[in-house]
């Protein structure tokens, strides 16, 4: 932990009683100038790595624009759901930058450095649909996501499609971790509030995960 992050001793779940065994909320884990030094980072990721819109194996548009950082990059198109060693545009991804390297050291526990930096830009309407990350071949390992900007409405649900699920706002500077049992569970963002942050200049959500590939 670097000597600008905020110590937490444990991490809080507000009113929401979100039951998988393995999710943990830190709410406000990260100051606002944390949080706009990982912006900056981000802009010159996007600089090499630029965002694109990414296409479903079904041919659908995504709303989120996305790009991404480290060994690997996650990607879609009509061949499918996977990871790369390269952009789309056939350049390599850039380094995962130290201070979300630090994020991920403070509260994933364990020893094995992510693979991947998965970086979704949510626009005004944007959302993301329930799904599992499960493109990963171990699932052994927590994932680990940053919100930045707009606060976004995160629904939690189960292992398996249906049955109950929960929601919470999360805000800019907030961390989940999803581990253990929660580490398959079905999760998205339903929509976002925008313009309710500054952080960003034209607004919007940036989620950050953390997940070691394998």
């Amino acid at each position: 932990m670097n000597d600008g992050q905020k110590e937490h001793t444990s991490p809080s779940f507000g009113s929401v009683k979100l039951e998988q065994k393995g999710f943990q909320i830190w709410p406000g884990f990260l100051n606002a100038d944390q949080q706009a030094e990982i912006v900056a980072d981000l802009r010159t990721v996007a600089h090499t790595a630029p965002f694109f819109h990414p296409i479903t194996p079904g041919g659908k548009k995504m709303s989120v624009r996305m790009t991404s950082a480290g060994r690997l990059g996650w990607i879609t198109d009509q061949r499918g759901y996977r990871y790369s060693a390269q952009h789309p545009s056939g350049a390599s991804w850039p380094e995962i930058p130290s201070a979300i390297m630090n994020v991920w050291n403070a509260v994933s526990d364990v020893d094995r450095a992510p693979d991947c930096c998965l970086i979704n830009y949510y626009g005004e309407g944007a959302r993301m649909g329930l799904h599992q990350d499960k493109d990963e071949g171990d699932f052994a390992w927590p994932v680990v996501s940053i919100s930045l900007g707009d606060e976004g409405l995160f629904r939690m649900g189960n292992v398996e499609r249906g049955g109950k699920t929960e929601s919470r706002w999360l805000s800019s500077g907030d961390v989940v971790v999803m581990g253990g049992a929660a580490r398959l569970a079905y999760h998205g963002v339903d929509r976002i509030r925008f313009g309710s942050s500054r952080l960003l200049p034209n607004s919007g959500r940036l989620n950050v995960t953390l997940r070691v590939v394998g």
